[in-house]
């Protein structure tokens, strides 16, 4: 079996005090990505920046103190990409990934947007790059024969189950109609298979996110917007898909519960 998991830990030091470390020892996860770690390397502790018996790949925005994504893997990736290419965002701390055998694992952080801000000008901006990327990835591991998987905060509900309260926020940025027809593209144009709801088709979320505020946790109004999006050779071989939500809302390190797939291999 292949496991990967994926979590926004929402700053990786504030994570490290909450439980992120107890957390890393006992999962039994091959890779695990990380998005808006919020920290350069110096900053974090060793135990969490270079844990034993992980390999990590850490990728800081330019803007210290934003965004920031790594990989976590048990075996020593072949190859390590930064950035897809794009001359705006490459140092935004917003992707990167790594070569293991047979599967390219990439950690992914969209940028969430606000309507009628420049941060929606940029999450379009982002997006329209970012699909043409994804086209060009499957065509790669294609050729290569290798598989792939871009892991992470998509910061976009796809569907009405995707998120609790959805009549309200439809003008909201996350669930904006242009948004979840960009992500239709992903999985009906380039190909890509969005695993958990492979594996849940009919089930509301299971939701990833929920705010700190008032008691969205506590009522599980939140927003299934972490992906595991893969090819489809390996998203046929997904054999279970769970959210690993807190016992209770004390045992939060993130206001993201990590998105854990197996897949056989």
């Amino acid at each position: 079996m292949f496991t990967v998991t994926t979590v926004n830990v929402n700053g990786l030091r504030a994570a490290a005090k909450k439980g992120f470390g107890p957390w890393l020892t006992a999962t039994g996860a091959d890779v695990v990505c990380l998005q808006e770690v919020r920290a350069e390397l110096a900053q974090l502790p060793a135990e969490v920046r270079e844990p034993e018996g992980w390999h990590t790949v850490h990728a800081p925005s330019s803007a210290k103190g934003r965004s920031g994504v790594a990989v976590y893997s048990r075996q020593e990736p072949e190859r390590v990409r930064v950035g897809f290419g794009s001359a705006e965002f490459d140092t935004s701390g917003r992707y990167v990934e790594v070569d293991l055998p047979g599967v390219t694992v990439a950690s992914l952080y969209l940028p969430s947007g606000e309507v009628g801000t420049e941060r929606q000008a940029e999450k379009d901006r982002f997006c329209k790059e970012f699909l043409d990327y994804l086209v060009d990835l499957r065509a790669r591991t294609a050729a290569e024969g290798r598989e792939a998987l871009v892991c992470g905060d998509w910061n976009i509900a796809h569907r009405e189950a995707d998120l609790k309260n959805w009549k309200a926020n439809t003008k909201n940025s996350g669930f904006l109609p242009e948004e979840r027809a960009w992500l239709s593209r992903v999985f009906d144009e380039a190909g890509y298979v969005d695993v958990v709801r492979a594996l849940h088709p009919d089930v509301a979320g299971p939701y990833s996110w929920w705010s700190y505020r008032g008691k969205a946790f506590d009522n599980d109004a939140g927003w299934r917007i972490d992906y595991v999006v893969a090819t489809p050779g390996i998203a046929a071989r997904a054999d279970r898909a769970v959210v690993e939500r807190a016992a209770d809302y004390t045992l939060r390190w993130s206001d993201h519960a990590p998105v854990t797939v197996t897949f056989r291999v």
